[in-house]
């Protein structure tokens, strides 16, 4: 009895040991700062000066900050927008591509549509700029040829958020379409030779068989489109700034401009505690409905 007790000890020391360094970075750098964000939310901070309890006026302020309402609304905008158009353009692409599985291009397509996901979200964001200039952009050049005059693409209140959810759909597509060919070839075949004794075609089988199965994979990619879509900030602030005026600002990019450029670090923070509940409701949501 003794020489298990020495050996689950043993054990269990060895356990922990071998999962305190990543504890400890987890502590160091995930949650003590959500803790401090929590502190600061109720103080008056702007870095030079020792923090001042104010209780819930950063939270009151929400409701009067002229950058506050423009910010939910291009986020959840940009939400609405990019979350269902990049859901389904990567179940249809994994769909195709999985169909035909056995193609020699099948490599290089998948390859192609990967490349955005792995590259800098900034440099993306950089190069799009370039790409989009209304002087001298490949894209208004090409226009120019066939007639059509140059877009304001990024000087349009409108059109600078269409072009920033184009390119967050760019951009997330091909990470998804990975998820959901892993899902794709998990179904069993079985199902398919059933359904063409059945005489079903390939849409039916698409319909009663794929998207059925996918039901999992669905949640998780919708998921994690919404928390994505709450943190836009890197390909905003590379392309437009955070313009023309509010048109493209998110809750993200206000923290950043309130934090780093404003420095009131306190209700920066308050804005980040508002995002953290966001981003926790629809994380509790999510995984409800798959137990379900």
């Amino acid at each position: 009895m003794k020489t298990e007790k020495r050996r689950f000890n043993k054990d269990f020391i060895s356990g922990y040991l071998f999962i305190s360094p990543s504890l400890f970075f987890i502590i160091v750098f995930s949650i003590v700062p959500l803790l401090m964000v929590f502190f600061f939310s109720f103080q008056k901070y702007n870095v030079v000066q020792a923090p001042e309890f104010i209780g819930l006026e950063n939270y009151k302020r929400m409701f009067s900050d002229p950058f506050m309402k423009p910010a939910l609304i291009n986020t959840f905008i940009y939400t609405i927008i990019t979350v269902p158009i990049q859901t389904l353009l990567s179940l249809l692409i994994a769909s195709i591509i999985c169909r035909k599985i056995k193609s020699k291009i099948d490599g290089f397509v998948k390859s192609s549509m990967f490349v955005p996901v792995i590259a800098s979200a900034i440099l993306v964001g950089a190069i799009w700029r370039i790409l989009l200039s209304t002087n001298d952009g490949i894209i208004n050049g090409y226009l120019n040829l066939i007639g059509i005059k140059s877009i304001n693409w990024l000087g349009d209140k409108y059109l600078a958020l269409l072009s920033v959810c184009f390119l967050t759909i760019w951009k997330n597509v091909g990470y998804f379409m990975v998820i959901y060919i892993a899902g794709i070839l998990d179904i069993p075949q079985n199902l398919y030779e059933a359904a063409d004794v059945d005489g079903a075609d390939k849409y039916s089988k698409f319909i009663n068989i794929t998207i059925p199965a996918l039901k999992p994979i669905n949640f998780l990619v919708i998921a994690l489109g919404l928390i994505w879509a709450f943190q836009a900030f890197e390909i905003i602030y590379a392309l437009t700034s955070g313009g023309p005026g509010t048109a493209t600002i998110t809750l993200v990019y206000t923290i950043y401009n309130t934090a780093f450029r404003q420095f009131n670090m306190g209700f920066a923070s308050a804005v980040s505690v508002l995002l953290f509940i966001i981003v926790l409701v629809v994380s509790i949501l999510q995984k409800k409905i798959m137990k379900d």
